[in-house]
């Protein structure tokens, strides 16, 4: 019997053993994905239990002039008194029949049970040979349904080609490949390279700031390179000159010690660079990529960026339609998965970090993983519920990926791969397996839903509210036109 197929009407199914009474089994669904079990434990098992744990006891307790294990029962039992050996007997006897029953029943916990009443209640009616009846409740896999799944109806925002973007591109590269020539005769300015030493501190306390401070640090004077007013607080200075600027830490600074905070920063700027871009030419675009022309670059350029936004408006339209299909699922997520779930995105991001640079260990403050646990909740909510989604429509139209597809697709893996002695076979296969499935799932869904492209937005007035609103709308730059050409 499944959790699923549990009522709350007693649903009774013997233990194996004929010739004894067999451990009685209720199960009834609670809410968050939780089950209650009640148990019916016979006399004789309880007497069974009881006398184990006592020999147990005898085998295993040290008592002053007896060998190990040669401990007399009535010895025993004065010198650890009769309500501690029934204390054992009894967490031995609950812990053995929740392993009988959910094997009995067919069920999948997901966390450890818990009492129905306090222990020291069930334990004054614990009689060894008497029969004894409790509860337990747990966590258990969640068995998700779907309301509907076809003709499911999606909005996508469409995404059209700026050929500008092109542009930026080369640009970049023409900046990447740029001479750095020392300036003198004028002061700094946006998209120079300078050169500077500072020693911060926070403005509340006095305190030096935590590697807030160098005799020498190359600051590229860009928008969003360094913490708000930086880069402004250089604007404008000479080479040799010294100033003192105020700044304030984002609220989202991944040291929580600074966070928030306004600091002051003595800055000295010792020398001053600015960029000489390379002509955009043929000889650029030899120097730039494997193209022998800057036709030739620019062509390859758009066919890649191309490609880019159909990836991108492909990820919309799976992510659209998997979001239509969240809102057809029936399911109660479990503490336990959500908790699961929370510390697989709090993994993710250390490791992001980790990838940065940053000490983790230094980062990851007590306080702040409390924080990072509360906010990651929604997210992790989310994403188990596109898995579910994702689980119960290939249950529900016995979608699934042949062996054959697998084989040849582990192939091609393991020549991507090369060297693939590291690699746990059977987590490679599991992993092949879910791409080729997830795959499967979202051309089912793409063929039987509608989707439709999502109206455009227009300002709701003009004025100044009106233009903060576009601008709190403006979408991020393109993936796109960050990427190097090599």
């Amino acid at each position: 019997m499944s959790p699923a197929a549990a009522s709350p009407s007693q649903v009774e199914t013997p233990a194996a053993g004929a010739d004894a009474p067999a451990l009685r089994v209720s199960s009834s669904p609670r809410p968050a994905g939780r089950l209650a079990l009640e148990l019916a434990v016979p006399g004789s098992q309880s007497l069974a239990g009881y006398e184990a744990a006592v020999v147990r006891l005898s085998r295993n307790v040290k008592l002053p002039g007896f060998r190990k294990g040669r401990v007399p029962r009535p010895v025993l039992l004065q010198q650890l008194g009769p309500a501690r050996v029934r204390a054992t007997a009894l967490e031995e006897l609950i812990e053995s029949c929740f392993r009988q029953a959910v094997a009995q029943e067919g069920i999948k916990p997901l966390s450890q049970p818990e009492l129905g009443e306090d222990f020291t209640l069930l334990l004054a009616r614990f009689e060894p040979g008497q029969e004894l009846v409790f509860s337990l409740e747990f966590d258990v896999e969640p068995s998700p349904s779907l309301r509907a799944t076809r003709g499911l109806s999606a909005a996508v925002e469409p995404l059209s080609f700026d050929p500008a973007q092109v542009e930026e591109q080369l640009e970049q590269a023409r900046r990447q490949l740029a001479t750095l020539v020392p300036v003198e005769d004028r002061a700094a300015e946006r998209g120079d390279v300078a050169e500077v030493s500072f020693e911060g501190r926070f403005s509340d306390s006095g305190e030096a700031i935590e590697a807030g401070s160098s005799d020498g640090m190359e600051v590229e004077l860009e928008e969003g390179r360094m913490i708000p007013g930086f880069v402004e607080g250089i604007l404008g200075m000479h080479p040799g000159e010294s100033r003192t600027i105020s700044c304030r830490f984002p609220e989202s600074y991944p040291n929580a010690e600074a966070a928030n905070r306004e600091a002051e920063f003595t800055l000295r700027l010792i020398e001053l660079k600015t960029r000489e871009l390379p002509a955009l030419d043929d000889a650029f675009a030899q120097q730039a990529s494997d193209k022998q022309t800057l036709a030739e670059l620019r062509s390859e350029l758009e066919t890649r960026l191309r490609e880019q936004l159909e990836r991108r408006q492909r990820a919309n339209r799976r992510t659209a339609l998997l979001d239509a299909l969240v809102e057809q699922l029936e399911v109660e997520l479990p503490e336990t998965l959500i908790q699961d779930e929370i510390r697989d995105l709090l993994e993710e991001t250390a490791g992001q970090m980790a990838q940065q640079g940053m000490d983790v260990r230094k980062v990851f403050t007590a306080e702040l993983v409390r924080s990072l646990r509360q906010t990651s909740r929604t997210a992790a909510e989310q994403r188990l519920r596109r898995q579910l989604a994702l689980q119960a429509l290939a249950a529900a139209e016995s979608i699934s990926v042949s062996e054959a597809a697998v084989e040849t697709r582990l192939r091609e893996v393991r020549r991507e791969l090369g060297d693939n002695s590291r690699v746990d076979p059977d987590r490679l296969r599991s992993s092949v397996r879910m791409e080729l499935l997830q795959e499967a799932l979202f051309e089912w869904l793409e063929t039987h839903s509608t989707l439709s492209d999502k109206p455009a937005v227009e300002p709701a007035g003009d004025g100044p509210a009106a233009a903060a609103a576009g601008e709190a709308e403006a979408p991020e730059p393109a993936q796109a036109s960050e990427e190097p050409i090599d």
